[in-house]
C-alpha cells in the first residue's frame, strides 16, 4: 500500500482543549484511516513549524484524501499537508522513466 506523510497543526482552542482534557489522538487517527482500508505506521508531536507527523497506509490516493478532507473538515486543525511517499524501487523505476522524456525548457526551439 502506497505511503503517505501528514503534517499538521492544531488550532489554539484545540491545544486549549486536549490541555483541559488530554487525550492520546492516534486512537482517533488510527480509527480515520482504517475506515477507509488503511494503516496508521506511526504518530508523533514535535516542536517546530508543525505540531505533529503522521505516516499513514492507504490503499489508494482517493482514500488518502478521504481521510485528509474529513480530518480538515473537522476544524482542530490550523494547517495540514499530506505527502505521497515513494520507496527507493519506486524512484529507481521513475529515474529510469524519465530518461526516455526529451524535455524542453520554455522558449527554446522545438527540435
Amino acid at each position: 500500500m502506497p505511503l503517505y506523510l501528514t503534517r499538521f497543526s492544531y488550532t489554539p482552542a484545540t491545544w486549549a482543549k486536549l490541555i483541559k482534557n488530554p487525550e492520546d489522538r492516534r486512537v482517533a487517527a488510527t480509527q480515520y484511516i482504517e475506515s477507509v482500508g488503511g494503516k496508521l505506521q506511526g504518530f508523533w508531536y514535535a516542536f517546530g513549524e508543525h505540531d505533529g507527523y503522521c505516516l499513514w497506509e492507504a490503499p489508494n490516493n482517493t482514500s488518502m484524501a478521504a481521510t485528509a478532507l474529513a480530518i480538515g473538515a473537522g476544524g482542530a486543525l490550523s494547517s495540514m499537508q499530506t505527502t505521497v511517499l515513494l520507496s527507493v524501487e519506486e524512484t529507481l523505476s521513475a529515474l529510469q522513466k524519465a530518461s526516455s522524456i526529451k524535455y524542453r525548457a520554455p522558449g527554446e526551439a522545438k527540435s
